[in-house]
């Protein structure tokens, strides 16, 4: 495109990592693309005001920076392809990031969008990145329509359930603007194993979980009793239960079990020459999980320890899903993956376990889960039932 001049300045809007360790070091280790030039738009002000200044071909913008970047340029927008990479973090049509692009859509004579999860959470998820791409055209020039078009609410109007047929007609709608390649279709990866280390509470433990889960109240040696105010809230508190720690009112941590550390100690006895990738959820799970094991290394905002594990230098690796699920690629440091602690977002659980099992991998990955109580057996569960209804969209679209 850029020798047909059809395109004329490149902006690549991704996660914040992302933007800093990958596109211009992928770019790098491909034929047709070593040699573009790129600018990473992040940082302080300063900083990403003089990246812009920059020449280059390509500029790499962190999402959470989309709407100050809009604001800055305002109606002089001079980027004519925008490239959204992970666009699933523009699904919601009330966030900002969506409503700067949507501003200077009318500026943008190409748009590329990047996602491995279209709809991790349902189609809904789908009407705000198809109006990236054509405006409105096909799904609705508002959520409203698309709503009503395509699905059917509850009395109270809080949930929404596709009509008979939609999915046909969405995918229908779309067709012509998708394309859908599946890794297992293009790539030999390496095979992938699945597997539960239940870890079951003791008696004593199962009769307090119990406990809390009925009454909603559970009343410690401190004066701080823990409390759960609503159905949400208590799923929430028996995760906190089954990790080994748990927040009470004032968001002091208490000790409530170390089930999940010995089950990971296990593990590290059982792998001594695997590296592992450590999924945690709670900021009281990273702390348990620092001072049992004072070697492991958290991954860094900056991404600075991505080279370091990928050169096999970091045995263990802490990350949040939230903060790592997207575009990292850290498959040439280690193949074994252990969720300790874990996550109700489809979106976060396949984007994370993709980390490992993607091309460039040469080991069989293998994902363990450690599940205490039945909350997790249960989180579990559904994040199956969301992988089957995406599973249906991406082969309908291939």
């Amino acid at each position: 495109m850029y020798n047909r001049f059809s395109i004329g300045k490149v902006l690549i809007i991704c996660p914040l990592r992302v933007a800093r360790t990958v596109w211009h070091t992928e770019a790098a280790n491909w034929e047709h693309t070593k040699n573009f030039t790129f600018s990473i738009v992040t940082g302080t002000l300063n900083e990403r005001l003089t990246a812009l200044q920059r020449s280059a071909d390509i500029y790499v913008i962190n999402r959470e920076n989309t709407k100050w970047l809009v604001e800055y340029y305002k109606n002089k927008f001079p980027f004519d392809m925008v490239v959204i990479d992970e666009s699933s973090s523009f699904k919601s049509h009330a966030s900002q990031r969506f409503k700067a692009l949507k501003k200077i859509l009318h500026k943008i004579t190409r748009m590329v969008l990047l996602t491995g999860t279209p709809a991790a959470n349902g189609y809904m998820d789908l009407w705000s990145q198809i109006y990236l791409l054509d405006g409105g055209h096909r799904l609705g020039r508002t959520i409203s329509n698309f709503r009503s078009n395509y699905f059917q609410s509850d009395f109270m109007g809080f949930k929404y359930e596709l009509r008979d047929g939609a999915v046909h007609r969405i995918q229908e709608k779309i067709t012509d603007l998708v394309l859908s390649m599946q890794s297992q279709d293009y790539l030999n990866l390496p095979d992938y194993i699945s597997s539960v280390l239940a870890t079951p509470l003791t008696k004593t433990l199962l009769k307090q979980y119990d406990e809390f889960k009925r009454d909603m109240l559970m009343s410690l040696k401190k004066e701080n009793d823990i409390t759960a105010v609503s159905a949400a809230v208590l799923t929430n508190k028996l995760l906190q239960y089954c990790s080994g720690n748990m927040y009470d009112e004032a968001k002091e941590v208490h000790h409530i079990h170390d089930l999940k550390i010995e089950t990971l100690k296990e593990v590290v006895d059982e792998n001594p020459n695997d590296n592992i990738l450590v999924a945690y959820n709670y900021k009281h799970e990273l702390e348990a999980l620092k001072q049992s094991f004072p070697n492991a290394v958290v991954l860094d905002k900056r991404g600075e320890a991505v080279a370091r594990w990928n050169k096999g230098e970091i045995k263990m690796l802490l990350t949040n899903p939230a903060s790592c699920g997207f575009g990292l690629n850290l498959q040439h440091g280690g193949s074994l993956i252990v969720w300790y602690g874990f996550t109700w977002s489809l979106e976060l659980y396949q984007q994370f376990n993709a980390r490992l099992h993607r091309q460039g991998q040469t080991e069989k990955v293998r994902v363990m889960h450690i599940a205490v109580g039945e909350v997790e057996y249960r989180l579990m569960s559904t994040l199956a039932k969301k992988d089957v209804t995406q599973d249906i969209l991406l082969k309908a679209l291939k």
